[in-house]
């Protein structure tokens, strides 16, 4: 198992998930502390990357494209202090981050996860039911219903027709937007049979975001949301697909049995023999090196 604690949050690895806790830093965004702990397969994983800065440094988990509603819905936009898939490291931790590091990237090697897109959810999206009031509006998600209601602030064009009720049969797409300069965000709800490309301070079936404190968790709903609707890479179900069209892409041709196999057995030996105190850190990750190049 490997660990990584952190005024940002703790990093936990015990081979098959990785388990991301937010850390209780008032640096610390409030969409991961309203996300709070989050398990990540080891099959949802594309890689990890570490780096090095003057101060502190940067964990990032890279997710295959398709595993997560959150990743989805937002569109990859969501900023450093809300992305739960990075972590601040303090310079005295580096060492401890590499590590880290070396033992994810080992197990996507020996486990051979591919890191092409999938075709289903691999995370399940945060829980229902979930409600967020921020901009104009406030949006409430029972798994079935999606509630649009308005506030004073809303427009009187798109606040005269009342609150809204959009059941989730009738929604095809969902989208969050954060605010960027002079541009405001947006939670958008495209339903079927009526899509618009109204502004989200007129559509009835967007919340119009300001870029204040509570923004981000819109982008809560929209995954919830998204994680209930059909997968983006599923073929439709009218769809005949033949056999072959069905089956997972299939990994390059494995080295021989018998010096694959013998490889990865002596990683795991390398492994036990470093838990177990007979070999040193700097022997085993030269014994490890030299196995990897041999792979």
């Amino acid at each position: 198992m490997a660990e990584i604690i952190q005024k940002d949050g703790t990093w936990v690895f015990d081979g098959d998930a990785l388990r991301l806790t937010p850390g209780r830093d008032k640096n610390v965004g409030l969409l991961r502390r309203t996300l709070g702990e989050l398990v990540v397969p080891l099959g949802a994983l594309a890689g990890i990357s570490f780096e090095q800065g003057k101060k502190s440094g940067r964990l990032r988990l890279r997710l295959r494209d398709g595993a997560d509603p959150l990743l989805h819905a937002t569109g990859g936009r969501l900023t450093e202090p809300h992305d739960p898939y990075q972590l601040i490291v303090e310079s005295d931790r580096y060492g401890v981050a590499e590590y880290f590091t070396d033992e994810v990237r080992n197990a996507l090697l020996l486990d051979q996860v591919p890191s092409e897109p999938v075709d289903a959810y691999l995370l399940p999206g945060p829980s229902v039911p979930l409600s967020v009031s921020a901009g104009d509006g406030t949006a409430s998600f029972d798994g079935e219903h999606v509630r649009l209601e308005w506030n004073w602030k809303t427009e009187d064009a798109k606040a005269a027709a009342g609150a809204r009720s959009l059941p989730l049969a009738e929604i095809t797409a969902v989208e969050w937007h954060p605010a960027v300069g002079l541009e405001n965000g947006h939670l958008r709800f495209t339903v079927r049979g009526a899509p618009t490309k109204t502004p989200p301070k007129y559509d009835p079936n967007a919340v119009e975001l300001w870029g204040f404190k509570k923004d981000p968790l819109m982008a809560l709903v929209a995954a919830a949301v998204q994680a209930r609707l059909p997968h983006p890479a599923a073929a439709p179900e009218d769809a005949v697909r033949p056999p072959e069209a069905t089956a997972r892409p299939l990994a390059a041709p494995p080295p021989a049995e018998d010096d694959h196999d013998a490889l990865l057995r002596r990683l795991r030996e390398l492994g036990e023999l470093r838990r177990d105190g007979v070999l040193t850190e700097e022997e085993f990750t030269m014994a490890k090196q030299a196995v990897l190049k041999r792979m």
